[in-house]
């Protein structure tokens, strides 16, 4: 095989989307969830990582951006991929960190330009408010936040989001 030019070998990796999310509950287990006004279905706190930007940055970030929070990222409780699909040409990898808990009655000041409102679900309620690999996500971090032990979900064990 040919050596191939530094700038070169990285022009031609494939490239992917990244994105970084924060499960915060609250005094009652209920995960803190985002009705972004560009979706029709609800989300965990977080956003698309900026490049060069670490995804735990990228989460703090996000959160302190949508709800106003500025929360201690503990672990990373969820690594999430997907192939490209519909209008993403791209696979997407997202990281979901955990954002311990927060009073249920905690001053949450919602960016109106991206968020329509908060609230907080019990685990059961997100089947209704969130995409099946939205509640995928969430039963995972609950089980890793409860065992220490960070989950990985490919997409062939799910719907993609």
């Amino acid at each position: 095989m040919a050596w191939v030019e530094p700038e070169v070998w990285y022009r031609n990796l494939p490239t992917f989307y990244a994105a970084a999310g924060v499960l915060i509950t609250d005094e009652h287990d209920r995960l803190l969830l985002v009705k972004p006004n560009y979706r029709d279905h609800w989300a965990f706190p977080g956003g698309m990582i900026e490049a060069g930007e670490p995804p735990h940055l990228a989460a703090a970030r996000e959160v302190a951006e949508e709800v106003g929070l500025k929360v201690e990222l503990g672990a990373l409780l969820v690594v999430d991929w997907a192939p490209p699909m519909g209008h993403r040409p791209s696979a997407i990898m997202y990281f979901l960190f955990d954002g311990g808990s927060v009073h249920s009655a905690a001053t949450v000041d919602t960016d109106a330009e991206e968020i329509d409102r908060t609230g907080f679900f019990a685990l059961a309620a997100c089947a209704s408010a969130l995409p099946a690999y939205g509640v995928n996500r969430a039963v995972a971090a609950m089980a890793a936040r409860a065992s220490g032990r960070t989950a990985y979900l490919p997409a062939a064990a799910q719907t993609t989001s």
